[in-house]
């Protein structure tokens, strides 16, 4: 099976302004630290992904914990499945005063080249524990591998 999968850059929580570092009082430091630093929360973060094979199937776990399933979206064009999805970060909570967040936050789209020997009409997809699995049946009438006499 060959894979494809699209990068996308890591979280930066810290602000990188110049005059970042530059407070005029440590109190002032700490405040624009904590308050501020979880502005720029990043937009595209890269959920981690096993893929295996069994002899019927082609599994594919994404590990997304906090989604819900409408939060998804999975499409197969020409062979090339693309899951993406989207979590929202969520302010409300004003009586909390965040000072890590390691939580990702934003979109992610991963994107496999899937081989010919599969039934697409027959993939499943579950969203449970914080997991969404694929199973993607192969189709046992087509062989990909054969072998070839040398005349």
């Amino acid at each position: 099976m060959i894979m494809k999968t699209k990068k996308t850059e890591d979280m930066n929580l810290v602000r990188r302004n110049s005059d970042w570092f530059v407070p005029s009082t440590m109190d002032k430091f700490f405040d624009r630290f904590f308050n501020e630093s979880f502005d720029n929360v990043a937009t595209t973060f890269n959920p981690r992904t096993d893929i295996a094979e069994t002899e019927k199937a082609f599994e594919i776990e994404v590990a997304v914990p906090g989604f819900d399933k409408k939060d998804f979206n999975i499409d197969l064009n020409d062979g090339l499945l693309t899951i993406s999805g989207e979590r929202k970060f969520e302010k409300k909570q004003s009586e909390k005063n965040f000072y890590s967040i390691q939580t990702e936050y934003g979109t992610f789209k991963k994107s496999f080249q899937l081989p010919d020997n599969i039934q697409s009409d027959k993939i499943e997809a579950t969203y449970e524990n914080g997991i969404l699995s694929l199973i993607i049946p192969k189709d046992e009438t087509k062989k990909l591998a054969s072998k070839i006499s040398v005349k």
